[in-house]
């Protein structure tokens, strides 16, 4: 089995998609952040206000909990915007890999669009671009353009990190 994965990236580069594709594939189990998030975070992202460090702490100890729990493969879907919030995760998880979704503001907009309904308006958008700190060099992980299909978004990651199905059954 392999370690558990994060697939990151600021809100609407499909996180949730890529991450349920990419745990299908892998035949390990999903999570999405999403479900971790408190009701007071959820009403203040609904309200239009972005999450601070102190909002996000126990949401990123929850995640990193699962991710520990998952620790021999699973996949979550994950802001990790920043290397504090990854370091966070790799406390409870040090062997985790990171999936980080890339792509530009127009991509993301254009993405966030077409799911109505979301409780992450599209204004907090630019913030999300603000705050996202790329994985830096001694950070396990694959940078994969969003602007592809899923299956395309998946086998690239698989390519990348030369993971099989094989070696997660």
């Amino acid at each position: 089995m392999g370690s558990p994965i994060v697939v990151m990236g600021v809100s609407g580069s499909g996180k949730s998609t890529v991450g349920a594709a990419l745990a299908q594939r892998l035949r390990v189990p999903f999570g999405d952040a999403d479900d971790f998030h408190p009701p007071a975070n959820i009403a203040k992202m609904t309200a239009g206000e972005p999450l601070n460090d102190d909002d996000r702490y126990p949401w990123l100890e929850a995640i990193g909990e699962w991710l520990a729990e998952h620790h021999d493969g699973g996949v979550m879907s994950c802001s990790a915007l920043k290397r504090p919030y990854r370091d966070q995760l790799r406390r409870h998880c040090p062997d985790v890999e990171f999936l980080h979704l890339s792509g530009s503001m127009d991509v993301i907009a254009r993405r966030q669009a077409s799911r109505p309904g979301h409780f992450m308006p599209a204004s907090l958008l630019k913030s999300q671009f603000d705050t996202l700190e790329p994985l830096d060099a001694d950070e396990h992980g694959v940078v994969v353009d969003v602007d592809q299909n899923i299956d395309a978004i998946v086998e690239a990651y698989l390519s990348a990190t030369g993971t099989t199905e094989q070696e997660n059954r």
